[in-house]
């Protein structure tokens, strides 16, 4: 295959492939044997065989082909002239009218940081081999900054270890200042927020504490705390308004179609999964054990593939309820978008996997939400025993001021917080039902909003009881 025909391919051309990369005689073909990463006609990124050895290639095509290996070898030359580790590069090159590559040295076994944080994110914060996955991520941004350089899209996915050293990989994203000399503090302020801003707002009262290992590896400038908190909330803000943007488009981390007929967003990684449960979604529910049925939705648990999922659908109850619902984004959409914010911000809710809103020429109709299902006891049944006592489980309790603190924080109000709503599960408090969820601009309106979910949550329980008592005492009374 020439890589012009590649370009053609979409986002899941069948595999293995021979891809060509040059004219000359004699020249050997990359055979692409996995995809890492795509983005349909523009960039391919997998691991291949080529010339004996393994290799992982970038193949680059489409109108920017060229721009876009000659952005990534500058980079790449960049981190090798100042020293820092990265892959070697084997092979590069452009063709007119067909594409361009880059080939470098697969690294065998190598794990990015990404990977390890994930093994280790659901500790207690900052627990040390939280603290020591961070070091190392530190220490290399801070090695990088010393040398003049900077990641402009810096997560912990574009550092790998292998065999005790770590490698700085993308070079697209590598940024120069003045090469050989110590970035300015204030482009280490904003690539700091930038990496900052990815990890647990629980890690924040601890970023002094963290810093330490970023200045042993260059200490060039005293870095103002304050200064570096508004950047990382910058920051946040930017990366939560471009992450909800994705969810009701076709990209990396969704599938999404939209037409006269229907809205469908799949999350990426589950298309092949949700198709099937989107396509016979009543008849699932027709089957399912239904939690509840009639009237303005219908909520049940279905089993797929040997799987438990939840769907709810929205119903359209007559004439005159479908006049005031065909004109604006249906409760389904609302949800979606909800429980991914939640989700982005670490906020505990059940996976939202899937969406269909069907429409006829563009009016809304009936719509689905498929989501993952939380076997726990909602907050009732898992306090029930302690109601007269109090004496629920301290750990669940302070598990519960999280909850409330992470709300706060966010300025997001539930709309409907019953205690059916508010889940146990995996050692926190889960939120569902989201129709009504809604994450504040102003204080004011926040502050108004809490008051009314506060006082839903503590009617879950009598006044008079030892339970009331106890988690009225601990919760805020107010939002600030």
């Amino acid at each position: 295959m020439r890589l012009s025909e590649l370009q053609k391919a979409g986002r899941a051309p069948g595999l293995p492939l021979s891809i060509e990369l040059a004219d000359a005689a004699g020249s050997e073909p990359l055979q692409l044997l996995t995809l890492l990463r795509v983005l349909p006609g523009q960039r391919y990124v997998g691991a291949g065989l080529w010339r004996g050895r393994t290799v992982l290639a970038k193949l680059m095509v489409g109108s920017k082909a060229s721009r876009d290996v000659q952005r990534e070898l500058t980079g790449v030359r960049l981190l090798a002239e100042q020293g820092l580790s990265t892959p070697q590069l084997l092979a590069d090159g452009v063709q007119e009218g067909e594409g361009g590559w880059l080939l470098f040295e697969f690294l065998e076994h190598a794990q990015s940081l990404g990977e390890a944080w994930s093994d280790v994110e659901l500790l207690p914060v900052l627990a040390d081999e939280q603290q020591a996955v961070l070091a190392e991520a530190l220490a290399a941004i801070g090695q990088m900054h010393l040398k003049g350089l900077w990641q402009e899209d810096l997560h912990l996915d574009n550092l790998l270890r292998q065999n005790g050293t770590l490698y700085l990989i993308d070079g697209a994203g590598i940024c120069v200042e003045e090469a050989g000399k110590p970035l300015s503090r204030q482009k280490v302020l904003e690539n700091l927020g930038v990496f900052f801003a990815q990890l647990p707002k629980s890690l924040d009262p601890f970023i002094e504490e963290l810093l330490v290992h970023y200045l042993l590896s260059n200490g060039e400038h005293a870095l103002p705390l304050e200064a570096l908190l508004k950047q990382v909330e910058k920051v946040r803000a930017w990366r939560l308004n471009d992450f909800l943007n994705k969810v009701g488009r076709d990209c990396s981390l969704f599938s999404v179609q939209r037409g006269s007929l229907a809205l469908r967003a799949i999350r990426r990684e589950e298309e092949a999964a949700m198709l099937p449960v989107l396509d016979k979604a009543d008849a699932l529910l027709d089957k399912g054990h239904l939690y509840k049925t009639g009237g303005a939705a219908s909520v049940g648990k279905v089993e797929v593939a040997g799987r438990t999922l939840v769907v709810k659908r929205y119903n359209i109850k007559g004439f005159t309820h479908w006049l005031k619902r065909f004109w604006r984004p249906s409760r389904a959409w609302h949800s979606w978008r909800e429980g991914n914010r939640l989700a982005f911000l670490g906020i505990a809710t059940p996976k939202p996997l899937a969406l269909l809103e069907t429409r006829v020429l563009w009016l809304r109709g009936r719509a689905y939400l498929v989501t993952e299902y939380l076997s726990g006891p909602d907050i009732i049944e898992r306090f029930a025993p302690y109601q007269d006592s109090g004496d629920a489980p301290e750990s669940e309790l302070q598990a519960l001021d999280a909850l409330f603190a992470d709300l706060i924080r966010e300025r997001i109000s539930h709309g409907d917080l019953k205690g059916h709503n508010v889940f146990w599960a995996n050692g926190r408090w889960a939120l569902i039902d989201l129709d009504s969820m809604c994450q504040h601009r102003s204080l004011g309106s926040f502050a108004k909003a809490y008051a009314r979910d506060r006082a839903r949550f503590m009617r879950n329980w009598p006044v008079s009881s030892a339970l009331y008592q106890v988690i009225d005492q601990r919760l805020p009374k107010t939002s600030e």
